[in-house]
């Protein structure tokens, strides 16, 4: 039996399962599982279906082996299996069916009555059965709530919370963004940075160019890909030291290293930065430049360039 075949199986007999699930008791949640063998070592990939008040959520992420409490992956053949994960918001007892480290089944969670009161005392308020049940699937545990209390964070709350699990900022993230020189402490940046892929290694790099970039700048320019390699190749053109906006502006509206040198060959040295701009917002291209040559007009600035397009003079 191919994997697919396999996974079908796996799903045929989660919803025969799943009929048994309307006889748990109110305190828990259910819904199904699959897992499936990981490239990391000492890895699955672990899926959880979670179905509650007309919605369906499905959680899928990396977990280690460990922490599947009862499950052995490395037996061979199919086999029926029963195992737990623990966490500090509740516990997720799974059964269902392996077939040579891949699988399916159901899940019950029962989350742990003590939890709400004890973030609560660490000043995480708010937590309802929802945010319980994500909390204990990206495992946002009382440790973990203590080390964000320790980093001084503006904004830190619940939701801030689950969404570092869930985009993995932590406080190995942080310092290292502080020994990079960036004295970060808004939590909705440090979760963009992780979105968007500022690293500390972005950071001292534009500190050794020479620049101070605050934190909506980084993000930016991750946005519009304004990256070492690119800047790099602009510094090879001449544009080294330029102001970061103008950067951002540079991949806003198309000024490429390309771009620049086919401007050069033209017979325009080094044109500045804001010039570049308006030639790529208002189309004056190479084509359009040796167009114009072409038919005998030639040595116009490109001041002249810009306004010829921008009055329509093709």
């Amino acid at each position: 039996m191919n994997r697919r075949d396999a996974m079908i199986s796996y799903v045929l007999v989660v919803c025969a399962l799943l009929g048994g699930l309307i006889s748990r008791a109110a305190e828990t949640v259910s819904g199904s599982w699959t897992i499936a063998r990981s490239s990391e070592a000492g890895k699955v990939e672990f899926t959880l279906i979670h179905n509650q008040h007309g919605h369906s959520s499905n959680h899928e992420s990396t977990w280690p082996v460990s922490a599947f409490v009862g499950l052995d992956l490395s037996k061979p053949g199919k086999q029926e299996v029963k195992f737990a994960v623990n966490r500090d918001a509740g516990r997720f007892d799974c059964e269902g069916y392996i077939d040579n480290g891949e699988g399916a089944g159901v899940f019950h969670f029962t989350a742990d009555a003590r939890f709400p009161s004890e973030m609560g005392a660490l000043g995480f308020q708010g937590i309802d059965e929802e945010k319980q049940f994500s909390m204990a699937v990206f495992d946002v545990s009382l440790d973990f709530a203590r080390e964000m209390k320790r980093e001084h964070l503006q904004g830190l709350d619940t939701d801030k919370l689950i969404a570092f699990r869930i985009f993995n900022v932590n406080s190995r993230f942080i310092q290292d963004l502080r020994d990079a020189g960036l004295n970060v402490t808004d939590c909705d940046k440090l979760v963009a940075f992780r979105i968007h892929g500022v690293t500390p290694e972005m950071i001292r790099f534009l500190h050794k160019a020479g620049y101070q970039p605050d934190e909506d700048t980084l993000i930016a320019m991750r946005i519009h890909g304004a990256t070492q390699e690119w800047m790099e190749q602009l510094k090879r053109e001449g544009y080294s030291g330029i102001d970061l906006q103008e950067l951002i502006a540079f991949r806003i509206h198309g000024v490429s290293p390309e771009f620049i040198q086919k401007i050069q060959e033209l017979g325009y040295q080094h044109p500045d930065p804001q010039q570049l701009v308006a030639m790529r917002i208002h189309g004056v291209t190479p084509e359009y430049i040796s167009g114009l040559k072409a038919r005998g007009i030639e040595n116009l600035t490109i001041d002249q360039l810009v306004s010829l397009r921008i009055h329509g003079i093709n």
